[in-house]
């Protein structure tokens, strides 16, 4: 008998809209309910795992308590731990694991390997970070702004920094799917590749910064990008968040970080201590936003 076709959470670009609506509308059940008793567990007795060649502290935790709490049992794989570390390809590390878990979560470097592994494996798979895309973390980011100040639509957000990075891009997608106008403030050769009606794109930090009612950045040395650490912190350095910046945007503008933060390079170390409360707040949304993707991808449409 023919199983149904799963469903995946793999990319902002291209997702349904009314979807994308849906899982932040759960994620704020899932977070005002966290902890009640008698809550559905729409993973019981599911085995889920989670396969990362890149390192992390949110993204690990966030999903492995949320399998848990929502009835599943996470397993985490390494790279080092399988023989996908070793040379195996990805189409077969997927046709193996299909066959034992239930679902995967995949956080590694290239965005074709969550694909070819979402396609072989044939149970639903998110993508937890790819050097192309980090849909969990813009998810999370819409929900945190609009959480603290309403409807993000029509709001301008200053994107400042490497543009070109991972957020750079699901920012943009973001932008086309939520309608809000989007400003990138980037040095030479760090621009976003994305382009549609809603990004903008300047040199001038406090140009991107105007009225803005978001402002937003990320590290400048990704993991992977190690060896530019010295030519990037140097290209960067006029691009800091700080409350110079704060000056120019709107009076309750909110500040975000998707951490880790390096104080005193992307972002200081006063700016973000006043903003703590925001920043780590949107740390902890990933749970929740997380644990209503895992429903969206466990519930028949």
């Amino acid at each position: 008998m023919n199983q149904p076709t799963p469903k995946h959470f793999l990319k902002l670009e291209g997702f349904d809209p009314e979807a994308a609506r849906l899982i932040l509308r759960k994620a704020t059940r899932f977070k005002n309910e966290r902890g009640l008793p008698g809550l559905s567990q729409p993973l019981l007795d599911q085995t889920w795992a989670l396969i990362f060649s890149k390192s992390s502290t949110r993204t690990r935790v966030s999903f492995e308590v949320g399998i848990r709490e929502l009835g599943g049992r996470p397993l985490f794989l390494s790279a080092a731990d399988i023989q996908l570390g070793r040379g195996e390809p990805i189409i077969d590390t997927a046709r193996v694991l299909g066959r034992m878990v239930h679902g995967a979560i995949i956080r590694t470097f290239a965005g074709k390997d969550v694909d070819d592994f979402a396609a072989y494996s044939r149970i639903p798979t998110i993508n937890a970070l790819t050097d192309d895309e980090h849909p969990c973390q813009i998810l999370t980011d819409i929900f945190t702004f609009e959480e603290k100040r309403g409807p993000i639509e029509g709001r301008k957000v200053a994107f400042i920094g490497d543009a070109a990075c991972n957020m750079g891009r699901s920012f943009a997608f973001a932008a086309h799917m939520f309608n809000f106008d989007l400003w990138f403030a980037a040095p030479a050769g760090f621009e976003c590749n994305v382009t549609n009606s809603h990004c903008h794109h300047v040199r001038d930090p406090k140009e991107a910064a105007r009225n803005a009612d978001l402002l937003y950045t990320d590290v400048w040395v990704s993991m992977g990008k190690e060896d530019e650490a010295a030519a990037r912190e140097k290209a960067f350095a006029p691009y800091r968040l700080d409350h110079d910046l704060l000056t120019v945007a709107k009076p309750n503008a909110l500040v975000l970080h998707c951490l880790p933060a390096y104080r005193d390079k992307e972002i200081s170390t006063a700016l973000l201590e006043e903003r703590a409360q925001d920043i780590f707040d949107q740390a902890e949304n990933r749970l929740h936003v997380q644990k209503s993707i895992l429903n969206w991808l466990t519930t028949p449409n």
